[in-house]
């Protein structure tokens, strides 16, 4: 006789299968989670006991869902996102979000522009336990378990609902020491002749700029002896004098203003609005809507000023 079959799982025990799912195994689920890895083995463990059926395959390199396990893990997802939406909506009613967020954004905005707003959000409602994780590439939002992404540039994904937090331009610059040695270039075609500080950025074309010039697209081929994945080292590069850059007036403006940068081909500019992006399944969830409101207002307080 089957003593199980009346026990239900805890929405904890579903929480920790469905983490280990995502993270592809028991120890990044526990670093994602902040328990141990033989928490997270019990927790496991004790949900097949309640389940009374085997749901997953262990072995030294990888875990796989059995038959049963795939269709836990279906409902689990489905269970524990009805569950935060009670939560959140009941909690709406108070005006206070509670929950947990998960958010993403990319390496340099993500740590010098989200990360700020993301801590004043926090002080505004306490009820909320938000993560923000940075990536320098593309993030699957619901494979890996994101609520939130805060990007920047307007190639949104189509599954997916976007939201504009504030409009946002990239500029064509370089340092004056750069210029004075080299000279200013007068077409795009010109860059071709000059050392361009190339940013690998997530999935975008290496070494391919496309730039806008009244409201007409135009694409150039550039190159120069540095390039990087990494936006700040970039800006670094071009502060001293290593050639141009194609950077966000998030951060070049103030620079700008300095006159530790000057503008170059300023006729010309890309668009790098930023950007909420969630999952359609969360559009109606009283937590994500109270942080993407927030956000919103953060921002364009932030670019008023």
């Amino acid at each position: 006789m089957n003593t199980n079959r009346h026990q239900f799982p805890s929405p904890e025990d579903l929480k920790v299968f469905v983490t280990v799912i995502r993270k592809n195994g028991f120890a990044n689920a526990a670093e994602a989670l902040g328990y141990s890895p033989a928490y997270v083995s019990k927790r496991i463990a004790v949900l097949e006991s309640t389940l009374s059926t085997r749901l997953l395959h262990r072995t030294t390199r990888r875990i796989a869902l059995t038959g049963d396990g795939e269709r836990v893990w279906i409902w689990a997802e489905r269970l524990l996102g009805d569950f935060e939406e009670f939560v959140g909506e009941i909690a709406n009613a108070r005006h206070q979000p509670t929950g947990s967020l998960n958010i993403c954004s990319s390496f340099g905005f993500g740590r010098n522009h989200v990360a700020p707003a993301i801590g004043k959000l926090s002080q505004t409602y306490p009820g909320l336990d938000i993560r923000l994780d940075v990536f320098d590439r593309v993030v699957d939002i619901v494979g890996e378990g994101f609520d939130l992404e805060i990007r920047v540039g307007d190639d949104l994904p189509g599954q997916h609902l976007g939201r504009k937090l504030v409009s946002n331009r990239r500029v064509l610059c370089a340092a004056p020491e750069y210029l004075q040695r080299r000279g200013t270039p007068q077409s795009l075609e010109d860059l071709k002749g000059h050392d361009c500080l190339v940013l690998k950025e997530r999935d975008n074309a290496f070494g391919i700029w496309t730039l806008s010039k009244n409201g007409r697209e135009e694409t150039v081929r550039v190159g120069g002896p540095l390039s990087s994945n990494n936006g700040e080292i970039v800006l670094e590069w071009a502060l001293s004098g290593g050639g141009i850059m194609l950077r966000s007036m998030w951060d070049a403006g103030p620079l700008l203003e300095q006159g530790r940068l000057v503008q170059v081909l300023p006729a010309y500019s890309q668009s790098a609005n930023v950007w909420a992006v969630y999952p359609t399944r969360l559009s109606q969830s009283a937590k994500l809507r109270v942080c993407v409101e927030f956000l919103e207002t953060y921002f364009r307080d932030l670019s008023a000023g």
